[in-house]
């Protein structure tokens, strides 16, 4: 009876595992505060975490402003682990999923509930307009008014700056690259120069004792 109560819990929490990759991001995150786990499956200490992880999604699954996800940097969700800077395994972050913030509290279910029941507040959006500053507001009724051919091209358009930016960023930096592996090039080549001429031997007529042969 144990084995099968556990068999139906497991199979409970990952039924309501949601799993986060660039294509379905702003779907999934619209309007909600979030709570992520990236993680690789060969980690052994995301595998210690997923049984607690497993129980707080599905404690949260049903809420309409709070999501606790998954992400999983060796596969689909990537590109959200190196937009994000995740460098380690499991790392875990928060809050608005425009603007993450790392988690660096205690990973047991009791900690892990506790800050997500304190920490992940509704936020600004358009599906909660009445938690928006005017600023904010004005804005959200600026694009709903726009005709959706033209939001789609404003949207776009902002893409591509960002994009061309990225690729602006790219070359300049492999620019850097090759100025660096360069000017390292030419350093090691005057080194090498500068030690055939001679700089050994002359070292060590330095530290050689005198004989005193050219005394008078």
């Amino acid at each position: 009876m144990k084995f099968s109560s556990a068999l139906v819990l497991a199979a409970a929490s990952t039924a309501s595992a949601i799993e986060l990759t660039p294509d379905n991001y702003e779907a999934e995150t619209a309007g909600k505060s979030v709570f992520l786990k990236f993680f690789a499956p060969w980690c052994g200490h995301c595998k210690k975490l997923k049984p607690d992880w497993d129980k707080l999604m599905e404690e949260f699954k049903d809420s309409p402003t709070q999501l606790i996800a998954d992400v999983d940097c060796t596969a689909d969700g990537k590109a959200l682990c190196d937009e994000n800077g995740v460098r380690g395994y499991p790392t875990l972050k928060y809050g608005d999923p425009s603007d993450l913030q790392d988690y660096q509290g205690g990973r047991s279910l009791d900690d892990l509930k506790k800050f997500a029941a304190e920490n992940l507040k509704p936020l600004c959006s358009v599906k909660n307009i009445d938690l928006c500053d005017a600023t904010k507001k004005a804005q959200i009724e600026k694009y709903l008014a726009m005709p959706e051919a033209e939001l789609k091209a404003t949207v776009e358009a902002e893409e591509k700056k960002i994009e061309d930016a990225e690729e602006n960023f790219k070359t300049e930096v492999q620019k850097l690259q090759d100025a660096y592996t360069k000017l390292n090039e030419d350093k090691e080549k005057l080194i090498a120069e500068v030690k055939a001429a001679g700089l050994g031997l002359m070292k060590s007529v330095l530290k050689a004792p005198k004989d005193g042969k050219d005394e008078l």
